[in-house]
């Protein structure tokens, strides 16, 4: 008798047996494997988010949820809380809700971010469309409509199945993981719960460095003068997290070099500068404002301002940036001040994220 030796139970197996035992190749054939499941599988955008009314009330609900985080502020003892409930959210929030307020969406009373992330949603279904079984939503971090509900929303619809798609084209802990955070800390509420995917950061990626390209190229056409410079602004971050190794820096630097290199700029053309500083401690320098002013005061009559890290315009573009600066660059002798449009639902905006949907949906389709 021929022995073969079991790596379970290291007891003598009869090998003839387990011939006899063998499945057929007929047999096989004649039972085919089950066809794949039907079932949907989900597309959830999500931005950062924006208050539901542009008043104080509103704001300020929405400043405790994100000043809440600690993504975003990662000491949150005793002294950040007295801080936050007893001066931040007492003043903060009337002068953040007049900034809000100069760029309402009357219309549909609500903030140009939640106006243009689900168009970007909508226009986002129409292009992938021919995949019937695909649903796309959309939601925010903080405030409405909430991941929970996106989530939710998809999974009522069928989906066992959902890709998480965070807008941000640079990779941060105080965006895109948080965004994961809080995916997971849904699914930590279902027993059922569906399988997930994360899109990785596209800083890199060819469609949305040549989209870049084409929005300036195309802005600048518009213009009736020609920019002597170009300043490329991020959104900032502490010092410290980069310190402690979060990639965004660097991954600004990269999309700039590569813009840098489709444009034909060199680094006194296209410049990289980091926007929106919050409180005391020292945070991703050259300065926006602080690089404007110098500009103006340098002898710099004409320039655009680009913001690749923004997916779609919100505060930090639309006030910040087109108001504040603008104004900052002509206080100090600038003449010509020109922000160029986020990608938004733009056709190169959503050819973007069209590539990334379907590269990331591999298999799901």
């Amino acid at each position: 008798m021929t022995a073969a030796i079991s790596l379970d139970n290291a007891r003598p197996v009869d090998a003839k047996a387990l011939d006899a035992k063998a499945l057929d190749a007929k047999a096989l054939d004649a039972k085919p494997l089950p066809a794949a499941s039907t079932s949907r599988v989900g597309v959830l955008l999500v931005n950062l988010g924006t208050p539901d009314t542009a008043d104080a009330a509103g704001v300020r609900v929405y400043l405790k949820e994100f000043l809440s985080d600690r993504r975003v502020i990662e000491d949150q003892g005793l002294l950040w809380k007295i801080i936050l409930n007893g001066i931040i959210l007492n003043v903060r929030p009337r002068k953040k809700a007049k900034d809000y307020q100069s760029i309402w969406n009357t219309e549909k009373n609500e903030s140009p971010l939640k106006t243009i992330t689900r168009a970007q949603s909508e226009k986002l279904a129409a292009a992938i469309a021919d995949r019937s079984h695909v649903l796309v939503d959309w939601a925010m971090r903080y405030g409405n409509p909430s991941i929970k509900a996106g989530v939710d929303g998809l999974m009522a619809k069928g989906c066992d199945r959902i890709l998480v798609v965070p807008l941000y084209p640079q990779y941060s802990a105080a965006t895109s993981a948080t965004v994961c955070d809080e995916a997971f800390r849904v699914l930590t509420e279902l027993r059922a719960q569906p399988t997930i995917r994360v899109t990785p950061p596209y800083y890199n990626d060819d469609f949305y460095i040549e989209a870049l390209a084409v929005s300036i190229e195309d802005h600048l056409k518009t213009l009736p003068y020609t920019p002597e410079l170009i300043v490329a602004s991020f959104h900032g971050m502490p010092k410290e997290y980069v310190d402690k190794g979060d990639p965004y820096r660097e991954q600004c630097v990269a999309t700039t070099e590569l813009l840098r290199k489709r444009l034909g700029m060199d680094d006194t053309k296209l410049l990289l500068t980091f926007q929106s500083r919050f409180g005391f401690s020292e945070w991703l320098q050259p300065y926006t404002d602080k690089t404007i002013e110098k500009l103006a005061k340098d002898g710099v009559k004409r320039i655009a301002v680009v913001m690749p890290g923004f997916a779609a315009d919100c505060l930090e573009t639309l006030e910040e940036i087109s108001g504040e600066n603008c104004e900052i660059f002509k206080h100090n002798g600038g003449e010509e001040f020109s922000a160029v449009p986020c990608l938004n639902d733009s056709a190169p905006g959503m050819e973007v994220l069209r590539q990334l949907v379907l590269r990331e949906l591999h298999g799901w389709l």
